[in-house]
């Protein structure tokens, strides 16, 4: 246990806190049992890092570990954890928790033996919370990471501090926003570098090598993740790298299941499956007219790519700029609202406002009938009436 605490030292020691997502001021730290679930290279550990150098001295009081460390492999979690509480542990910070087997079995049993003690881990965005074989449902409250908003990006790369907006007060008062914005950096600056390179934070370690680390971070998904929390055989990662190809040269993308899986030489069923477990690793994103209770077997009506920056990693050839800009939309409005295809515009945001995803001279023409309706429109530093720019969606987080 003492090569466990060196190591939790030496990564605080070189863990920087002068950037911080927005995600860490909207967790409830005081719960007994926190998770924090999402794709691989969001930041999830260095968040729980910053937390811990942010909030605890130099003590025994937490402690930080990785459950893929090699001291597990003769060692338990619940021996580390009785260890850790008689040394007068109190907070106990677990890392890549999907990869210890039957984690959710002992993250219960710790839950129910140390009452006083409070536990936060972090999963991939496959992470089963509710149909684990212990349920932690009722237990654990769970929270969501994806990568930085263009609004953090901001902050990151360039140092310009803005204000988290939500989409009603964009609704009610996008030009006062605007302005407000403008007064502070032309909006449309940095955009097509956010597009381009700006959705994972480690963009900045080597910038050179970003988009190769993407489709690093991607193989992993497919080749350790899917087969180990989906169960998909190994031997059908090929198949599904194909099927992304597919995609990524198509988005956005409207599935005719019966051709393409006769192209990649899978069933019906088992295509649409895999086309479900993509968007749940987010790699693409489903859209689909009723996304109330989908099933594995229900297929999308429309297929993005999860982010902008994945287009240039698999096909920046195809990287029309129509399709960046509904998926720019589609990803920054899906972290905290619900995003639905519609026949009547691009997307159903809450199944209350629909909107059309344009350049800077799309008019309203298209939805002038829908109730509800906007038009988020790219090139634009002010927008007017119904008519909003497209970056003010990236300051929601």
């Amino acid at each position: 246990m003492d090569s466990i605490i060196e190591k939790f030292r030496q990564k605080i020691e070189s863990t920087e806190v002068d950037f911080v997502r927005s995600r860490l001021d909207s967790i409830n730290w005081n719960a007994r049992l926190i998770g924090i679930k999402g794709p691989r290279g969001v930041g999830k550990t260095t968040l729980m890092l910053q937390y811990i150098k942010k909030n605890f001295p130099a003590d025994s009081s937490a402690l930080y570990v990785s459950l893929d460390n090699i001291w597990f492999a003769a060692n338990t979690l619940s021996s580390l954890t009785d260890q850790f509480v008689k040394r007068g542990g109190k907070y106990l910070f677990l890392d890549e928790v999907h990869k210890y087997p039957n984690w959710a079995q002992e993250l219960k049993n710790i839950y129910d033996d140390y009452p006083k003690l409070k536990v936060v881990f972090t999963g991939s965005s496959m992470l089963e919370i509710l149909n684990a074989r212990a349920d932690l449902s009722r237990r654990a409250i769970v929270y969501s990471m994806q990568g930085l908003s263009y609004r953090e990006y901001l902050q990151l790369e360039h140092g310009i501090n803005l204000p988290v907006v939500s989409l009603k007060e964009i609704l009610e008062d996008h030009v006062s926003i605007a302005r407000k914005v403008n007064s502070k950096v032309k909006p449309l600056q940095y955009f097509d570098d956010y597009i381009r390179r700006g959705y994972y934070p480690f963009f900045r370690e080597v910038p050179e090598l970003y988009l190769q680390r993407l489709e690093e971070v991607v193989n992993m998904t497919l080749e350790i993740e899917l087969p180990l929390l989906r169960k998909v055989d190994i031997a059908y990662v090929p198949k599904l790298k194909q099927l992304l190809h597919i995609i990524s040269e198509s988005v956005p993308f409207i599935p005719n299941v019966s051709k393409l899986s006769e192209r990649i030489g899978i069933n019906r069923n088992t295509f649409i499956t895999y086309l479900y477990f993509l968007n749940e690793a987010h790699i693409i994103r489903n859209l689909y007219k009723d996304a109330t209770g989908v099933s594995q077997l229900q297929k999308p009506d429309k297929i993005y790519l999860d982010n902008t920056n994945f287009q240039f990693a698999f096909a920046a050839s195809n990287a029309q700029k129509g399709s960046l800009r509904e998926t720019f939309f589609a990803n920054q409005m899906s972290f905290q609202h619900e995003v639905e295809y519609t026949e009547q515009g691009d997307f159903l945001i809450d199944r209350k406002w629909t909107f059309e995803i344009g350049g800077q001279l799309k008019t309203t023409r298209q939805v002038k009938k829908v109730k509800n309706s906007f038009v988020a429109a790219d090139d634009l530093e002010y927008g007017n009436a119904n008519k909003i720019p497209l970056w003010m969606f990236g300051l929601m987080y």
